[in-house]
This record gives structure tokens, sequence and C-alpha cells, in this order.
């Protein structure tokens, strides 16, 4: 088998293809033949050193993947060879094959392919958690979503659609902005590249305003951060809630005095930590997530692939911001 590695910290350059022995899959375990994994941001950060979970070195970036199992362990009743299945890895998934526990899976639908496949639970599952749990949206509400061109972006544009809210999308290009309007976005909003000085941050608060309507937003999705995230809270709405999902573009410090003047809440936003905590309300989300898919209210944009000896350079788009949607590498 081979697998794409990280053996030292540094960026996606110092990734290797490394040629494995096969494995072999130990009791409630099973194999999996590797299709396709989704890069995400925590694979650019994990490399690094800088994401909360450090595993061991060497180990493979990856942690959202499909495939074919080819093997079973000792105990596993519930899969067999040549089943279709979705995993999450953590990490790992950048390999021609993986072990995966046979209680962590869930079976690829049919007729949807392995790119798709891979592209769906890590942004979806993230956002249902996100919107519903913790910015309790619902019908009727307004939704600015920041860095919504992103994979997370997007999916958040098509389920704040999905569940009856108006959609204000911010990006940062025109052509950005086109593909957020393609997945349903109501209103776009174009904002600068970072820093900002105080004044483009007030412009932009005016623009989120503007685009936000009188009331303002009842859910802001905060997936950029950096000097982007004090502009959104300024045109949040009345007891409105503020999702901090990520930090592309740095940690934001907010001053506190917003949210008593706006009596708005601000929450975290952790799918993996709260995927380990409640495995049983997870498991509906992404029920409901299947049956959206088989509904046509959402589909995972692919807007890039790469073989998995081009492995660095998925990572590397996505380190830069150049992403449109998923980014997702191929096996051999």
């Amino acid at each position: 088998m081979k697998a794409l590695r990280s053996h030292a910290v540094g960026g996606p350059e110092t990734l290797t293809l490394d040629d494995l022995d096969s494995p072999q899959p130990g009791p409630g375990q099973v194999r999996i033949a590797v299709k396709a994994c989704a890069i995400n941001y925590p694979d650019v950060l994990m490399i690094r050193d800088l994401y909360q979970f450090k595993p061991p070195r060497p180990f493979s970036p990856g942690g959202e993947l499909s495939g074919v199992i080819d093997a079973v362990g000792e105990g596993v009743t519930q899969w067999k060879a040549g089943d279709r299945v979705i995993a999450m890895m953590g990490n790992g998934g950048l390999a021609t094959e993986v072990l995966a526990p046979a209680d962590k899976l869930f079976p690829l639908p049919d007729g949807v392919g392995f790119e798709t496949g891979a592209s769906l639970l890590m942004t979806y599952g993230t956002n249902m958690h996100g919107l519903l749990d913790r910015g309790h949206l619902k019908a009727g509400d307004t939704l600015l979503v920041l860095g919504a061109a992103g994979g997370v972006g997007l999916s958040a544009v098509e389920l704040g659609k999905a569940y009856g809210a108006r959609v204000v999308a911010a990006v940062s290009s025109e052509e950005k902005a086109a593909v957020a309007r393609e997945h349903g976005a109501d209103e776009v909003v174009i904002y600068p590249v970072a820093p900002l000085d105080r004044d483009q941050q007030k412009a932009l608060s005016e623009a989120f305003k503007a685009a936000c309507g009188p009331d303002g937003a009842n859910v802001v999705y905060d997936i950029v951060g950096g000097d982007y995230s004090e502009p959104a809270v300024r045109a949040i709405a009345w007891e409105g809630r503020f999702c901090v999902v990520g930090f592309p573009a740095g940690i934001a410090k907010l001053p506190l005095n917003l949210t008593l003047l706006k009596s708005c809440d601000v929450c975290g936003v952790f799918w993996g930590a709260y995927a380990a905590r409640d495995p049983k309300g997870n498991g509906a989300h992404i029920a409901t997530l299947f049956d959206l898919l088989q509904q046509g209210k959402i589909n995972p944009r692919v807007s890039a692939t790469f073989p998995l000896d081009r492995g660095a350079e998925a990572i590397t788009m996505l380190a830069n911001r150049k992403a449109i949607g998923k980014v997702v590498v191929t096996m051999p």
C-alpha cells in the first residue's frame, strides 16, 4: 500500500509518499480500500502541529474518506467485504488502505459517488450541529455566512436554505460570489483581503448591515475569524447567535460590550467533540443529511481533485484559501 505521510513538522512540501505493508484488521476493525479522501482545514494545521490533536509521527493526514471494505476483523458482523462506506478517521485517510473501527462507519448511499461521499460528513456534519444545535437556526431567520465559498461555507449556505433561512454569503471575490449564488445565497457581500484597518472594518460592518436588513442577522456563522469577526458582530440581530467555527484569518478579539448591546450569544462549534460526546445525536444528523442529499437539497461541490502522489498540492490549495467547495484526493 501507499501512504502520504508526515515525518516532521512542516508544510505540505514535507510530506512523503511511502510504501508500506498492507495492514491487517484486528478485532472490531475493518480494512477499507480508500477511493477518495477529502481535504479539510485540520489537515493544514495538523502537519504543522497547530491542531488540538497531535498524532504521533509518522502519520497520514486526511480525516474524511470513502471506499470499499475489503477485509473484516474478528467480531465484525455489521459489515462485509464489498460494502461501500464513509469513514471519519481524524487522520490517516491519505493512503490506499486504512483500518477503521467498524462502529464508526456510515454506509455510502446507492448512487452516490466516492468523491461526493468523502465530501459530505465533516462539512455538512459540522454545520448541522453548528446551525441547529448551536445557532438554533429556524425558518425565516437571516443567516450571515463568512467564508461562504469554501467547503464548510457552501454547505452552510445550502443547509441554511434547506431549513428556510434567508442567507447572506460573505466572500472574497466575484468568482466566489457567483458560486455562493449558485448554491442558493440570497445576498452576497464581497469583503477585502485582510488586514483591515478601522475604516475598512467599519465599511464592512455597514455592508453586512445593508445586506442583512434593518433587523440584522439572527445567526452569524463565522468560518474566517480575524478582522472580519467584529464587523459581523456589529451586524447581528437583537438576541442573535454568533457561531465561532474557524479562524484561518486569525483568532479574533471581540469587544464584549457588543454582546451586551445586542443581547447576543457567542458560541463555539466543535463538531468532532460533539460527535464523540453525543453519537446518537450526531447519527440522527447524519441520517438527515443523507435524506437531504437524496432530495437534492444539498450537493457537495468538488472543485478540484488530485491523485495521491500530488496530495500535498491539495493541502496547499486549501492552505492558500484558493479552494472553492471541496478538494479531494483520489486513489489509484
